[in-house]
């Protein structure tokens, strides 16, 4: 069977369309390694600030240890202040009694000055 032109050019017209999809598909495998790329870089981001978010995460854990540490501080050190505000108000009640004292002594003692004077 002798081969026709009709045979020929459906023969060429199939080799043409393979070659396009070849190219295409060389196309496409170039996309995809570069989609491989960057998925790759992305997942290298995404493991660094996971990372950072640890260190991060240590570093706010610290924090709150030491401000909870600080406010008990605190706490102990108001609580010795209030001691020394009810010392210092009890001292100066005995103060203003012992001033009284004195002073009605002081008047007594001008008193009998002055009648015996």
């Amino acid at each position: 069977m002798e081969p026709n032109d009709v045979t020929i050019e459906i023969l060429k017209a199939i080799r043409d369309e393979t070659r396009k999809t070849n190219e295409g598909l060389a196309t496409t495998n170039e996309h995809l390694a570069t989609l491989v790329d960057r998925v790759d870089h992305l997942d290298e981001s995404v493991e660094r600030l996971d990372e950072r978010v640890g260190r991060l995460d240590d570093r706010i854990d610290r924090m709150e240890k030491r401000q909870v540490e600080t406010e008990v501080r605190l706490a102990t050190e108001l609580a010795g202040v209030a001691g020394a505000v009810r010392e210092v108000r009890d001292l100066l009640r005995e103060d203003r009694a012992l001033r009284q004292r004195v002073d009605d002594h002081e008047r007594r003692l001008t008193a009998i000055e002055q009648r015996t004077g």
